[in-house]
């Protein structure tokens, strides 16, 4: 297998991120097993539209799905995916802050502050 084959697997399975409630549901799945039932309520989602994301991350191998009688539970298959993507979020908020800070040096941010929205 080459590097090109490898990036591509990589960016393959990096898919499911690309989508905010499959992230969401990373997080609520940290440390802890749901029902499918009961991350739809947490999240106020569809049944319908949660199966499709967690077919998603199924398929990529993000999560896996344990049977008991008619309900499915979830859990995270590795805790690193949540790792990594908890490192992307630190890597987002340190981007925003130097772009704060950037605008505070720049005197725009007390000219515009009531146009921010956090």
């Amino acid at each position: 297998m080459n590097n090109k084959e490898i990036y591509k697997m990589h960016a393959d399975f990096c898919k499911f991120m690309g989508n905010a409630k499959r992230i969401e549901i990373l997080f609520l799945l940290d440390g802890r097993e749901m029902s499918v039932e009961e991350m739809a309520a947490e999240m106020n989602i569809r049944l319908a539209n949660l199966s499709q994301h967690l077919s998603i991350m199924r398929e990529r191998g993000v999560v896996t799905a344990r049977r008991q009688g008619t309900r499915i539970f979830y859990k995270i298959s590795n805790a690193k995916i949540l790792k990594a993507c908890l490192v992307m979020r630190d890597v987002m908020f340190e981007q925003m802050k130097r772009k704060i800070n950037i605008m505070k040096d720049a005197g725009g941010y007390e000219k515009n502050r009531s146009e921010v929205t956090v």
